[in-house]
């Protein structure tokens, strides 16, 4: 599965609770160190948004690109980060003299910074999860968290997976389906309109890929009263029909992974690379809600 974090200096990849959690811990015992990794986790992140930033400005042939090169590319992108991080006269010691003057602490004797790192440190390392995450990501999550938790509850797929599936449908709620006089259909799902469906209809022009070859057609989608009806009609459906069985055993478990490549195998989409994008904007969602938590 590619992922949107990169991995620290320690190899834990940020962002994650492990990496979170040992930072936090390490704060107490060593804060003098932990400002200094911390500033390192923080450069190599710039680092590797810069080179994500410059790869996507650079024309791809395409004739060999696939979701397995790219993940290859991402691999790669990570170390190079994690290599540069650090250097002498780097971005990090400015970062690391940044941490210090938001802590207040005028001198790095041990017990100065230990008081200082047991409050405003530990306060600081979650941002650094969502640190490159656009205003509107973190605010579409906020927006859903209840919805899902909720749906979550009767369903036993994780909040977070629903919320990123919404997310990558909706395109962070920018691309939601909505009627031909503007009316919002809440169907952050993109979930069509069955034969057996019996509420209100939208009629959408969607992108289909038949036979390798993307192809524009008229779809009718579901439409919703509200979010919370949209998240529970999407748990509804997923975890009532046979079809879906593996995915939600994947989801109950906790496998991003197996849960986004279950509903690509089960035919939720037909894009090709469906899995590959959807693992990407669980992990950005998770990322997101611990920050939250």
């Amino acid at each position: 599965m590619a992922s949107s974090s990169f991995q620290s200096i320690s190899g834990q990849s940020l962002g994650s609770l492990d990496s979170l959690n040992g930072l936090k811990a390490q704060a107490s015992r060593d804060p003098k160190a932990t400002i200094r990794e911390t500033a390192k986790q923080f450069e190599a992140l710039f680092m590797q948004e810069v080179m994500k930033s410059m790869r996507a400005s650079t024309l791809s042939s395409g004739m060999l690109d696939n979701s397995a090169t790219q993940l290859g590319t991402e691999m790669l992108d990570t170390q190079f980060a994690g290599k540069m991080a650090g250097l002498p006269g780097g971005l990090s010691d400015a970062i690391q003299r940044q941490l210090q003057r938001q802590m207040g602490v005028q001198d790095l004797s041990p017990e100065s910074v230990k008081k200082a790192s047991q409050t405003t440190l530990a306060q600081a390392l979650p941002a650094l999860a969502t640190k490159g995450i656009p205003s509107h990501v973190q605010s579409f999550i906020q927006q859903h968290d209840a919805a899902a938790r909720s749906a979550s509850a009767a369903s036993g797929i994780p909040a977070s997976f629903m919320v990123a599936q919404a997310a990558h449908e909706s395109g962070w709620g920018r691309r939601e389906i909505t009627g031909a006089d503007g009316t919002k259909s809440h169907n952050v799902f993109g979930i069509k309109a069955t034969p057996g469906w019996t509420g209100k209809t939208v009629d959408v022009k969607t992108t289909e890929v038949i036979n390798g070859q993307a192809v524009k057609v008229t779809a009718k989608f579901r439409a919703y009263g509200s979010y919370d009806e949209a998240f529970k009609d999407y748990a509804r459906l997923i975890s009532s029909n046979d079809r879906y069985a593996k995915v939600v055993a994947q989801a109950q478990n906790g496998n991003a992974a197996g849960f986004a490549q279950g509903l690509q195998q089960a035919g939720y989409a037909t894009d090709p690379a469906y899995a590959s994008k959807l693992a990407k904007v669980i992990d950005t969602t998770q990322r997101v809600q611990r920050s939250l938590a």
